[in-house]
Formats: C-alpha cells, structure tokens, sequence
C-alpha cells in the first residue's frame, strides 16, 4: 500500500508541475533542445537505496557525484574541486566547490555530504553500506571540507565517489520524507525530474544551478522505459525515442535505418551466474564442467557481430585489472565437461537446470547457452523473471534464488567495486552470497592499501580478479563495447567506460 501511495503522490505532482510548466516563450527552445532516452529505470531515485551499477546512468540525470571520470577512467573533481589523503592514509579530504546547491534550494556544504553519508550508513535499507564500510566517521572542517576518519586504508574511495556512492541527496528532502527520494530524487546534477510514472517514464528539465550547467545543452530529457529489442530500431526511425542501446546484432540493422550507431569502451561483461548453495552446483564439479562446456568464440561468433570479446572474468581483456594469467583457463573442452559430470555421478541427460533470464538483455545468449549445455548432457529450461526494477532485482539479487541466471555486469568507477559486486559476500552479481573466497578478501584488502600510482597495484589488483575468476563457480562469457544507436540529430554522446552522461552532448 505504501508503495503505491508514493507511487500516486509522484504521478499527481507530475500533473501539477506540468501544468504549471504549460506556455511561455522557451517552451519551443525547449522542444528543439529536447532528447527522448530510453533506458533501464532506475531501482531506485535515491543514492542510499540504489541497487545496481546500471543505475548509475540515471541517477546521475538528478545527482552530481563528488568525483567523475573521463573517457579514460581516470577520475576528476565534480561537486569535490579537490581531496587529499593525510600521509598515513587514514583520514580523506574533499574540499567542495562554493555555492553548490540542490534543486529544493538546500545548500549542498559539508555537513550536507556528511549527513548523506550518515544515511546511507545507518539507513535500515541502505545499500550504500557495503560500498563505505572503510570509513569509519565522517567531519566537517568549515562549510566546504569533508572529512572521512578510515577503519583502514582505502585508496580507491575517489573512485567510488565518482558512482551512485558519490550521488549527494538534499538532507532536507531525506529528513521531511527519505522514503518519497525513492520515487522523487531531490538532488544538484544536470536535470531536474517533473514528471515520473513508475515502470513509464521519467521527464526532466535541465537543471540551470549544476555546477557544470555551462556544458549541458539539452533543455528537456524523457526517459523512457527500455522497450524489447525487436521494437527499439523502429522506435528510432518514427521518433518516438533519439537515444537508445542496442546490441551488436542489432548495430546493421541500425546503419541500414540511417540512424547513427555509437561504439565505445566500457566495462560490460556477460556471465552466467552460478549458485554453489543450490543443487547441483553445490558439487563444485558440476560448476567446474559448465565452464568447459561453454564456447566462447561461439557465442562472440554468433552474438557479437564482431564487436565482442571472450572474457572469463569480469573485466573486459583491454581492462588493467584483467588479469592475462587466467586468460586461457577453461578453454571449450567438452570432453573434460562429460567426465567432470561422470565423476559427480550424472550420467549423459539426466540432469537439468533451470536457468533464470531477462528478456531485455542479451539477445539470444540464453537460447545459446541452453544448447552449448545441452551438448554435454545437461538439460536445461529457461525462465524469464520480469525485467522490471523490483522483480529481477527481488529474485535474483537480493533472495538469490535461482541456481543459475544470465546476467552481466556493466562496470563500476573502481574495479574493486567490480570485483567485490561479483565475487564479494553482499555483492548484487554474487549469486552464492554470502559465500565469498576468504584469499580473495584478503588480496581486495591489499588492492585497497596499495595507492593507485604504486608501482605494485597493477600487480595485486589482477591478483584479487585471478583469486576471484578461480574461487567462484559463475562463468564470464564475453565482453563488448557500448553501443548506442541515435538519430541524426543528437550529436557528440558522452560515454565513459560505466556510464553514458549528457555533458557536452548537443541536439540539432
């Protein structure tokens, strides 16, 4: 009930604040700036109850993150201008632009930040806990320095503070009503919401107080729900969207339409994830004979167009926390899965996995799987679980009941977020949560102490992903590259490697 009181209260300010808006002279500036997007809703509008690394690209629509990254991952200032480590490392910085602001007109200061922080650790719901669990306490040192007091050394905090985990939300909207920033994000980033309707749509207008306003050149964004991919190319062709992902076998498709297709890096990983507390994966054998049963050139092959790559970890191999030791582990060896399955007592057909899909990602990966399986002895059935943000998100992430889902990962700002999503004991991907390899935690642990420009982080980071890749029963199929298809009138998309962001991004 009180979900769909929240969800009412959203619609009906949507009606009020868009008659409101009616009229005026910039409405057909505004109609010519305007971009309609679609893409993945977010699990939730509010940074402390986010739940995936995917919403990052629409929660950042609201928010402004502390740090960012550029095209090349490394990080930069945002809403922080700077941060400094103390010499032995224990305590973090972040010294804060002047004059922030969020869209309720609460000043965005530092005790604006710790108060979020705050949130996100003692919020009953929080998801944000997880990923700051290095800090300790947060301090205020004047108006505009932020002071995080670390339980141990963590160098990759400016990293996540790029992210969702970085997202600041107004203290006032949390304080009258935390559980309305679910559905109404109250934030400084590039876009204000004004119109949201749960499982539809979102509708923003851009945000003139951003501290990076001078780069946004939309005046109107339209989020709309990501629509199946039989349909979304001829969605783009009539208009009714500008802006959407496609997969690869879809990108020939799109350049035939006239329509122009983006490719950039990312971090975008496919994998089937394994449960080693459900039978029969609780036999780490029969988990050890799905990864040899699995072709990878195959399904880039098939699935790719060309524009994938095998991976068994989940990092793509252009990555530097791609570790090149484990590369050619678990090449396609169906032999060794047929008799890794005899040595566990099933014989040829008579076993079978239910494996749990999503029917808007990964095109025909499931119907690929399912027959690579097959051809080992392992039966299989899919079951499509709704993609909407509540039931995939419900089942598979947070119950973890399914034995076996085709998932992927889209990257997080630090590659140890990455891993610890994946592999670690409160990871989202990590299906055999809490299970997570004890050597693994402990090489994350050296990955956190080791500054990012030490000569030896390289090194122990693809250590901590080799541990990882070899302790967990899921197996990494492929990687591939952002792609996203746009009308002729959207111009210069920003993509960085884990998220699409609309700085710079022009409409003609």
């Amino acid at each position: 009930m009180k979900a769909r009181s929240l969800a009412g209260w959203a619609v009906v300010l949507a009606a009020v604040l868009a008659t409101a808006g009616c009229g005026g002279s910039g409405d057909k500036a505004a109609e010519k700036a305007r971009v309609r997007w679609a893409f993945m809703l977010p699990t939730s509008w509010d940074p402390v109850t986010s739940r995936t690394g995917a919403d990052i690209n629409t929660v950042s629509l609201a928010y402004a993150s502390l740090t960012r990254l550029d095209k090349d991952g490394n990080v930069q200032p945002a809403l922080a201008q700077s941060w400094t480590y103390s010499p032995d490392g224990r305590t973090l910085t972040f010294q804060l632009r002047d004059k922030l602001k969020f869209t309720d007109g609460t000043p965005l200061d530092a005790a604006a930040v710790k108060a979020f922080f705050e949130r996100g650790k003692t919020q009953k719901d929080s998801f944000l806990r997880p990923e700051i669990e290095s800090i300790a306490s947060f301090d205020t040192d004047g108006p505009l320095r932020v002071v995080f007091h670390l339980s141990r050394l963590d160098y990759q905090l400016p990293y996540v503070m790029a992210g969702r985990v970085g997202a600041i939300a107004s203290p006032t909207a949390a304080a009258k009503d935390k559980a309305k920033l679910a559905l109404w994000p109250i934030g400084a980033g590039p876009f204000k919401m004004v119109e949201f309707v749960p499982e539809s749509h979102a509708y923003f207008v851009k945000n003139p107080d951003y501290w990076d306003a001078a780069n946004i050149h939309v005046e109107r964004l339209e989020l709309t729900t990501l629509s199946e991919p039989t349909t979304t190319i001829a969605s783009l062709v009539s208009g009714a969207i500008d802006v959407a992902s496609i997969g690869p076998k879809r990108v020939e498709e799109a350049r035939a339409r006239k329509l122009t297709v983006t490719t950039a890096p990312s971090l975008n990983a496919s994998d089937l994830m394994i449960n080693r507390n459900k039978p029969p994966f609780d036999d780490p054998r029969v988990a050890e004979a799905v990864r040899y049963a699995i072709d990878r050139g195959e399904l880039v092959k098939t699935l790719t167009a060309g524009l994938g790559t095998p991976t068994n970890q989940p990092f793509p191999p252009h990555y530097f926390a791609f570790d090149p030791q484990t590369r050619d582990k678990w090449a396609y060896d169906p032999a060794r899965a047929k008799a890794l399955l005899a040595q566990a007592g099933h014989a040829p057909g008579s076993l079978t996995v239910e494996i749990v899909i999503n029917p808007l990602i990964n095109e025909g990966l499931p119907e690929l799987l399912q027959a690579q399986l097959g051809r080992v002895g392992i039966k299989s059935r899919l079951r499509i679980v709704p993609p909407g943000s509540s039931s995939w998100q419900s089942e598979v992430y947070i119950a973890k009941r399914p034995a076996t889902a085709v998932d992927g990962t889209v990257g997080r700002e630090s590659p140890v977020q990455n891993l610890l999503a994946v592999y670690g004991p409160q990871g989202i991907m990590n299906l055999s949560g809490p299970y997570a390899p004890p050597a693994f935690l402990k090489a994350i642990d050296e990955v956190r102490a080791t500054p990012i420009d030490a000569p030896q982080y390289k090194e122990r980071l693809q250590r901590a992903t080799r541990l990882g890749a070899e302790q967990s029963p899921s197996v990494w199929l492929f990687s591939t590259p952002f792609i996203v298809a746009t009308r002729s009138r959207v111009k210069h998309l920003n993509i960085v490697p884990s998220q699409i962001r609309w700085e710079g991004v022009t409409v003609e």
